[in-house]
Protein backbone atom coordinates (compact mmCIF):
# COMPACT_ATOMS: atom_id res chain seq x y z
CA UNK A 1 0.00 0.00 0.00
CA UNK A 2 1.52 3.29 -1.06
CA UNK A 3 2.11 5.75 1.43
CA UNK A 4 -0.93 8.67 1.39
CA UNK A 5 0.23 12.06 0.23
CA UNK A 6 0.10 14.84 3.19
CA UNK A 7 0.06 18.38 2.82
CA UNK A 8 1.00 20.70 5.75
CA UNK A 9 -1.08 24.23 4.80
CA UNK A 10 -1.72 27.50 6.62
CA UNK A 11 -5.27 27.76 8.32
CA UNK A 12 -7.76 30.55 8.42
CA UNK A 13 -10.16 31.34 10.97
CA UNK A 14 -12.99 29.67 8.40
CA UNK A 15 -10.92 26.34 10.18
CA UNK A 16 -12.03 27.11 13.73
CA UNK A 17 -15.07 25.07 14.18
CA UNK A 18 -12.96 22.13 13.07
CA UNK A 19 -10.01 22.69 14.79
CA UNK A 20 -11.91 22.97 18.03
CA UNK A 21 -13.08 19.54 17.25
CA UNK A 22 -10.12 17.97 16.71
CA UNK A 23 -8.74 19.90 20.23
CA UNK A 24 -11.71 18.43 22.17
CA UNK A 25 -11.38 14.96 20.40
CA UNK A 26 -7.61 14.92 21.27
CA UNK A 27 -7.61 16.48 24.50
CA UNK A 28 -10.04 13.18 25.97
CA UNK A 29 -8.28 10.80 24.20
CA UNK A 30 -4.82 11.71 25.46
CA UNK A 31 -5.17 14.39 28.43
CA UNK A 32 -6.89 12.20 31.03
CA UNK A 33 -5.54 13.83 33.85
CA UNK A 34 -8.45 16.97 32.52
CA UNK A 35 -12.34 16.56 33.75
CA UNK A 36 -15.80 16.99 32.09
CA UNK A 37 -15.55 20.82 34.24
CA UNK A 38 -11.54 21.27 32.95
CA UNK A 39 -12.57 20.64 29.56
CA UNK A 40 -15.98 23.12 29.54
CA UNK A 41 -13.34 25.90 31.11
CA UNK A 42 -10.51 25.22 28.31
CA UNK A 43 -12.23 24.69 24.85
CA UNK A 44 -13.99 28.60 24.89
CA UNK A 45 -10.84 30.29 26.01
CA UNK A 46 -9.38 28.08 23.03
CA UNK A 47 -11.41 29.46 20.26
CA UNK A 48 -12.05 32.44 21.51
CA UNK A 49 -8.12 33.14 22.76
CA UNK A 50 -6.38 31.08 21.76
CA UNK A 51 -6.71 30.51 18.00
CA UNK A 52 -6.98 33.74 16.97
CA UNK A 53 -3.43 34.68 18.82
CA UNK A 54 -1.70 31.92 16.72
CA UNK A 55 -0.57 30.77 13.42
CA UNK A 56 -2.15 27.86 12.94
CA UNK A 57 -1.00 24.84 10.42
CA UNK A 58 -2.81 21.69 9.52
CA UNK A 59 -1.97 18.49 8.28
CA UNK A 60 -4.37 17.42 5.52
CA UNK A 61 -4.92 14.20 3.49
CA UNK A 62 -7.21 14.34 0.12
CA UNK A 63 -8.37 17.42 1.71
CA UNK A 64 -9.15 15.79 5.32
CA UNK A 65 -8.05 17.86 7.96
CA UNK A 66 -6.66 15.57 10.44
CA UNK A 67 -4.57 17.63 12.86
CA UNK A 68 -3.52 20.76 13.21
CA UNK A 69 -0.16 22.65 15.10
CA UNK A 70 -0.54 26.40 16.29
CA UNK A 71 2.42 28.33 16.53
CA UNK A 72 3.46 31.70 17.97
CA UNK A 73 7.03 33.49 17.04
CA UNK A 74 9.34 31.63 18.78
CA UNK A 75 7.08 28.25 20.13
CA UNK A 76 4.77 25.72 19.02
CA UNK A 77 2.12 26.72 21.11
CA UNK A 78 -0.42 23.64 20.44
CA UNK A 79 -0.28 20.54 18.50
CA UNK A 80 -3.63 18.44 18.43
CA UNK A 81 -4.15 14.78 15.99
CA UNK A 82 -7.33 13.41 15.56
CA UNK A 83 -7.50 10.38 17.47
CA UNK A 84 -7.88 7.67 15.07
CA UNK A 85 -4.74 9.63 13.44
CA UNK A 86 -2.17 9.26 16.19
CA UNK A 87 0.58 6.89 15.26
CA UNK A 88 0.96 7.71 11.55
CA UNK A 89 3.92 9.91 11.74
CA UNK A 90 1.56 13.19 11.30
CA UNK A 91 2.60 14.88 14.45
CA UNK A 92 6.45 14.53 13.66
CA UNK A 93 5.82 15.51 9.98
CA UNK A 94 4.31 18.73 11.97
CA UNK A 95 7.02 18.97 14.47
CA UNK A 96 9.38 18.89 11.24
CA UNK A 97 7.63 21.33 9.86
CA UNK A 98 8.17 23.79 12.51
CA UNK A 99 11.52 22.63 12.89
CA UNK A 100 12.97 23.19 9.36
CA UNK A 101 10.38 25.23 7.31
CA UNK A 102 9.48 28.55 10.66
CA UNK A 103 12.60 27.73 12.77
CA UNK A 104 10.76 27.00 15.31
CA UNK A 105 12.16 24.88 18.90
CA UNK A 106 10.20 25.30 21.56
CA UNK A 107 7.03 23.24 23.21
CA UNK A 108 5.22 23.13 26.26
CA UNK A 109 3.51 20.07 27.47
CA UNK A 110 1.81 19.14 30.50
CA UNK A 111 3.85 17.19 32.46
CA UNK A 112 0.61 15.33 33.20
CA UNK A 113 0.53 14.19 29.84
CA UNK A 114 3.24 11.11 29.75
CA UNK A 115 2.66 10.09 25.90
CA UNK A 116 3.10 13.45 24.78
CA UNK A 117 6.22 13.92 26.50
CA UNK A 118 8.00 10.90 25.71
CA UNK A 119 7.09 11.80 21.84
CA UNK A 120 8.74 15.18 22.33
CA UNK A 121 11.86 13.96 24.13
CA UNK A 122 12.49 11.02 21.51
CA UNK A 123 11.94 13.38 18.79
CA UNK A 124 15.03 15.26 20.52
CA UNK A 125 13.56 18.04 22.41
CA UNK A 126 14.65 17.97 25.90
CA UNK A 127 12.92 20.08 29.78
CA UNK A 128 14.92 23.28 30.20
CA UNK A 129 11.98 24.56 32.84
CA UNK A 130 8.91 23.89 35.08
CA UNK A 131 5.98 26.00 35.62
CA UNK A 132 3.78 24.42 38.57
CA UNK A 133 0.45 26.19 37.00
CA UNK A 134 -0.30 26.30 33.53
CA UNK A 135 -1.02 29.46 31.59
CA UNK A 136 -4.56 29.72 33.41
CA UNK A 137 -3.32 29.57 36.92
CA UNK A 138 -4.95 25.67 37.36
CA UNK A 139 -2.67 23.11 38.89
CA UNK A 140 -1.70 21.28 36.23
CA UNK A 141 2.69 21.82 35.60
CA UNK A 142 3.90 23.07 31.78
CA UNK A 143 7.33 21.57 31.29
CA UNK A 144 8.94 23.81 28.90
CA UNK A 145 11.15 21.99 26.43
CA UNK A 146 14.11 23.13 23.28
CA UNK A 147 15.14 21.14 20.53
CA UNK A 148 18.51 20.05 20.71
CA UNK A 149 18.99 21.88 17.72
CA UNK A 150 18.02 25.03 19.17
Amino acid sequence: MPNPDYVIERLSSNSYGELIEIWEASVRATHLFLTEKDIAFYKPLILKYALPGIKTYGIKNNNALLGFMGVSENKVEMLFLRPDCRGRGLGRKLLSFALNELKIRNIDVNEENPDALGFYLHLGYEVVSRDELDGNGKPHPILRLQHRTG
